[in-house]
Formats: structure tokens, sequence, C-alpha cells
């Protein structure tokens, strides 16, 4: 028999209101113990708790009781709503640590319930994930379409159909020699499967926008040392996020600010000065600046408006790069029109006058809105989505390629196929993963 499980599963006290929750097999027993009666099913109860000891009151407090299976993890659940300052919340928790057979829960382990009783599907799960850790209005909405079922429902469908088009190719390798059984039925097997596979290549085919969006679009802020990239990313964002010196190499380690522009999630990452250096600390930062800098989905050249117009990128930074001038308060005239016919991707910048700052922020916030996309939510938004899908289509392949060989081979594909799809929802083998979805959960989810 399992435990019962319970934690606080509300925010940080104090607070208006807490939420405890605990599920299980003796999840009934606890709130007997606690109210005195388990309350009727799905009605919130306004009720007294009680030390179990000594009778004691320790709050009043609403009680919802959901009886499992039709709970949110599976189990027997209740619900205890009480004040939320902290001496109430250890006592509540105190009280039901004393009832036999219940403990403190782990990280994620009513949502690990959840999927073990069936509750949720692995997408489900990284759906709620996602719909926790959302930071702007399109990561909210990506993880909710997720948590409804938008690639999970998508995926138990296609594994269905292919499970149809496998079961097809094995009678006529059982029952070959039934008469009631037509002689060819790998064709109609592989349309389905060929059906399948463009379906497939269809979703993956979407530029990555949704890991991009669940990740953060990031912009690397690049050039030479006294460039003004600190300067530049603490005007951008509002604060001192990065030191400013006029020491070159003062920014050794990449430095990361979040914003939220437009609903869009934008990573700015501030990195060391790109040059030639003795001195190792510094050439490690500048070797990771040029490794963030690669990595990137825009990279914002930055370089002082006093250098020459023809200065190019070093090397291995190629990509998509806008030129960011700076110090545009100190240019004359002449140079001003020089970087005004450098074309749409150069931005002429001020972080002393703030100069320009709101134009490249605007321009970022369509660009994001460009490369995330704005549309209806991704169906891919795990880097384990894409390789599941990339599996399911490269034994589809196998499968049409097999056309015209023994028939075994064919349906041992679309087996393989269809066990790709099943490790997506979670299904099968999917063991060496749920830890390291269900680490990243708060205790009490």
């Amino acid at each position: 028999m399992a435990d019962t499980i319970f934690a606080l599963s509300s925010g940080r006290p104090p607070a208006a209101i807490a939420v405890v929750r605990v599920s299980g097999p003796q999840a009934g027993e606890a709130v007997r113990r606690l109210v005195g009666r388990v309350p009727e099913a799905r009605r919130a109860t306004l009720a007294v708790l009680r030390e179990p000891a000594t009778g004691e009151p320790i709050d009043q407090a609403l009680v919802l009781w959901f009886p499992g299976p039709a709970s949110e993890t599976g189990d027997d659940t209740v619900e205890f709503q009480v004040h939320g300052g902290r001496a109430v919340i250890a006592a509540v928790l105190a009280a039901l640590g004393r009832v036999p057979g219940c403990r403190p829960a782990e990280a994620g382990e009513f949502t690990r319930r959840a999927f073990d009783n069936g509750r949720l599907d692995l997408t489900r799960v990284e759906g709620l994930a996602d719909l926790i850790g959302a930071d702007t209005e399109a990561q909210r909405r990506q993880a909710l379409a997720q948590l409804g079922g938008l690639l999970g429902d998508k995926a138990e469908a296609w594994r269905q159909r292919l499970i149809g088009a496998q079961a097809l190719i094995e009678a006529g390798i059982d029952f070959s020699d039934e008469a009631d059984v037509p002689g060819e039925l790998v064709g109609p097997a592989l349309a389905e499967a060929a059906a399948l596979r463009a379906e497939i290549v269809a979703a993956l085919a979407d530029g990555r926008r949704g890991e991009r969006l669940r990740d953060g679009l990031v912009v690397a802020l690049a050039g030479p040392p006294n460039a003004g990239k600190s300067s530049l990313l603490n005007r951008m964002v509002r604060r001192e996020a990065a030191i400013v010196s006029a020491l070159p190499g003062t920014t050794r380690d990449a430095i990361e600010v979040h914003l939220d522009l437009g609903g869009q999630p934008v990573t700015l990452v501030d990195t060391a000065g790109l040059r030639e250096t003795d001195d190792p600390v510094e050439r490690e930062g500048v070797r990771r600046a040029r490794e963030r800098a690669a990595a990137a989905d825009l990279l914002l050249w930055l370089q002082d408006g006093a250098e020459p117009h023809e200065a190019v990128l070093p090397d291995g930074l190629a990509g998509r790069v806008w030129r960011v001038v700076t110090k545009a308060d100190l240019l004359d005239e002449a140079t001003r029109t020089r970087w005004a016919g450098a074309g749409t991707d150069t931005h002429l910048t001020s972080a002393r006058t703030g100069e320009g700052i709101a134009a490249l922020m605007e321009a970022l916030e369509q660009a994001a809105a460009t490369l995330i996309g704005a549309g209806d939510p991704a169906l891919v938004t795990r880097a384990r989505h894409r390789a599941a899908l990339e599996e399911t289509v490269a034994a589809l392949d196998r499968a049409a390629a097999g056309a015209g060989g023994p028939e075994e081979i064919v349906a041992e594909e679309l087996r393989l196929a269809g066990r790709a799809l099943g490790r997506l929802v979670g299904r099968v083998d999917v063991e060496d993963v749920l830890d390291v979805i269900f680490r990243d959960f708060c205790i009490g989810k």
C-alpha cells in the first residue's frame, strides 16, 4: 500500500490563506482525526481542525474531500484551507505527521501520483511544470495548451492509428491461409503510415518556436571591450544589472537578464569583451562569450560609433546579427549620416542620453514575435518531444523502405514508431526521464 503524503501546497507564509493537501489511502483517516468526520465529497465544509491527541483547536478551516479515483491524483485526497500564519501551518502539518501512514511529500510527488494513476500523461505533466514556471502571457498560453492535452491527445491518436496499421500487417502474417483475410494488407498499412509521417513532419517544421517560447529568445550583446555593452544592458533593463567601468575586461562571465517584451520572453546576455589577452581569467571569459554569442537566437554586435563603418564580426559569430552603434551622443553629423546608411539592422544608440533605446527595444519585441510566433500555441515545446517525434519519423521511413520485403520487418518498424510515441506520452520506457522531470517541481505539487 502506498504512503499517504501531505504538504503545504500554497505559497510561502505568512499569507491570508494556506492550502494543505493530503493524498493517499489514509487521507480519510487524516480528515477524521482532525475534523471528527469525513465531509460530503466535493463540497466545501467549514470545520474546526483539532489536535488529534488532545482535541485542542488548531484553526477554523474549509475542508474539501475528493475520494479517489475521481481526484487530482487518483487517490483519496483532502485539502485543508486554513489561515496562512506560520504557527497555524506548522500545527496542521505536525498533526498530520502523527496520523499513522502519513508522511511529508517529496517535490512533485502529488503530480507523480497523478501520472502513475493515469490522470495525467507525461506531456501534460510537463505542461503543468511550464505553467507554474511561466513568466509571460505567451508562455502561460502555451503551457496551458499542453496541460490541456494539445500534444498528448494528438500523440495518442497517432499511436492508435499506428497500432491499427500494424494490426493490418500482422493479420496478414498470422492468418495468411484464412479465406476471410485480404491477401494484400501491407499497402493500406503503409498508406496510413505515410499519412501519419506527413502530419508529424509538419508538426516538426515549426522553426522550434515552441522551444524558443518555453526557454525565451536569447539575445546576446557582444563586441570589443569598452564598446558599451554593460551600459547598454543597464539602460535597456532600466536598472544596474551589470558593472560599468572604464577599465577594459571588467565583464568576465555572462550576465543574464530576463524580460517580458509584449508577452514574449527574452533573455539578454551581456558577455565579456572579445579581444586577445594573456590574462587566463579574462581569456576564459572571452571563450564563454564566443560560445554564448554563437548559440544566441539574435546577436547584437556593439561597436563604438567612432570606429570604422567597415568593421566586421570576428570569425565564428555569423548568423542573425544586428549592429548596434554606441555612444551616439559623441558623434558629429557626418558620422551620424554615414551610419544612417548602414542598413535596417543597424541601430544608433546612446546609453547616456537614451537615444535609440526605445526604438531598439521595439525592434526586439517585433523580432521576438516573429521568431517565436504570435499565433496558436506550438505542438512541440521541449527537446524531448522533438526527439521522440523524430525517432517516430525515422521508424516510419524504415517501414516504407521495407515495402516489398518481409512483412515482419515492416510490422516491427511500425511497432517501433508506436513505441516512440508511447514514450512521448509516458506509456513505455520513461523511468529514465521521470526523475529529471519531477525534480523541478515544488513540494506540494
